[in-house]
């Protein structure tokens, strides 16, 4: 494992909280947004490279709902979150009274639902809306427990059975855009941004839900917290907000350090790796180095690159082999960028024009799987040399928001309607 690790450097640690105790269990589990390890890097080089609508696909199941929250794996099992009876896309009426989230667990081998929750919103939630709905934070789990954010409405924690724990409120603010971060696992803590809740970043006991910690001034962020690795072996939890790049201790919530950004809100989560971090703020694109204390801008900010389109302000980055990879989610482009020099190695258009990508792309095999919203997923390989290995539309005409997981052979996509498996034998 390497140096830094990303949003959750460490799962499954009930004391201690070492990082890379848990690089075992992200061969076989998927447990989070964008894997064990939070970069968006799977280890199973099984996962397919071609399929199609006819062939490959070993399930489909039908959800019972829209959302924008990405699939996790744990064991043999799949969770998945959606909401229903307001604000869903394509259906007229419904009052704001009748929304309700679901939690889904499914079986990985066949796609059969194994159980369902329902939880009524907290009223008021926000009106209508926009794009990803009300389901667009991807569960976390520890191996033996499952948790959920769901805004407003607050964090829930559940057995793999299904058995409700605890619930905990973290703010009853909402916004136009909802609410999107994902929970993250660091030893004993959920830590949950709950920017547009509250403000705040607020740690759980992951075992009561009693609150740990709450440190506030998070504005304008909705993406998940990383955790890297400092130079001198010190964890630093990051966060992007409007303007700055926070570093935090994520035992206590201390502040650590700060940079000044981008005065711009902030979607795509951050990647640690090796002793730096990597922001994109939409058109500004920064790496700084971990291990700072104070304002950090003169003697860690590594680059600061700043182009129109050559930055991603939704889907998170790829850092593999020393560049930082992505796309536009504008502009149909991606990126691969030199991460010790911010400079563009290349930019080009996947072809046929996947129009807008929302998804936070994932790497397997040395191969980057790219899915965009109305037009198939794409496989670029992961080296500076770009190189468009394959197009794959299933046929589907429901909107791909989320981003994929990966695990036991098995690409796991995730639309407004559907969760299918890509690859993998149905029993």
């Amino acid at each position: 494992m390497n140096r830094c690790l990303s949003l959750v450097a460490v799962l499954l640690v009930a004391a201690g909280g070492r990082p890379g105790a848990q690089q075992e269990a992200s061969d076989r589990d998927w447990p989070m947004f964008r894997g064990a390890n939070g970069t968006g890097v799977g280890t199973d080089s099984s996962v397919p490279d071609r399929w199609d609508s006819e062939q490959g696909v070993a399930w489909r199941t039908a959800l019972p709902g829209p959302g924008a929250s990405s699939p996790i794996v744990v064991g043999n099992r799949v969770f998945v979150t959606c909401y229903s009876g307001y604000g869903v896309p394509g259906e007229r009426g419904g009052q704001m009274s009748d929304l309700t989230r679901h939690v889904l667990c499914l079986g990985l081998r066949d796609g059969s639902v194994l159980w369902r929750k329902q939880i009524p919103a907290q009223q008021p939630e926000s009106p209508r809306v926009a794009e990803h709905g009300y389901a667009g934070s991807t569960p976390a789990s520890d191996g033996e427990r499952l948790y959920v954010f769901f805004g407003r409405s607050g964090v829930f924690a559940f057995d793999l059975t299904g058995k409700e724990l605890w619930h905990a409120d973290v703010g009853v603010g909402t916004h136009q855009w909802g609410s999107a971060a994902s929970p993250v696992v660091y030893a004993d803590l959920v830590i949950v941004n709950a920017s547009i809740e509250s403000e705040s970043l607020v740690a759980l006991n992951r075992l009561t839900g009693k609150e740990v910690w709450r440190t506030r001034g998070i504005e304008k962020a909705w993406n998940t917290p990383c955790i890297g690795t400092a130079p001198d072996d010190s964890v630093e939890l990051v966060i992007g907000i409007e303007g700055k790049v926070l570093g935090f201790d994520p035992r206590s919530g201390e502040e650590l350090w700060s940079c000044s950004g981008y005065r711009n809100y902030i979607c795509a989560t951050p990647v640690a790796y090796d002793g730096a971090v990597y922001v994109l703020w939409g058109r500004r694109t920064m790496a700084v180095r971990l291990g700072g204390r104070g304002e950090v801008g003169r003697t860690h900010q590594v680059w600061n690159f700043w182009k129109s389109n050559a930055s991603s302000l939704i889907p998170s980055p790829i850092l593999h082999g020393g560049h930082l990879y992505f796309a536009s989610d504008r502009t149909g482009s991606v990126y691969c960028m030199d991460g010790k020099s911010g400079e563009v190695v290349h930019e080009e258009k996947l072809q046929p024009a996947p129009g807008k990508i929302y998804a936070s792309p994932v790497l397997v095999a040395g191969r980057i799987y790219y899915v965009s919203r109305a037009n198939g997923v794409y496989v670029v390989a992961a080296r500076p040399q770009f190189q468009q290995l394959a197009h794959h539309d299933l046929g589907d005409s429901s909107v791909f928001d989320a981003s994929p997981a990966v695990a036991a052979g098995r690409l796991l996509l995730r639309s407004n309607r559907y969760l299918y498996s890509i690859g993998g034998a149905r029993d």
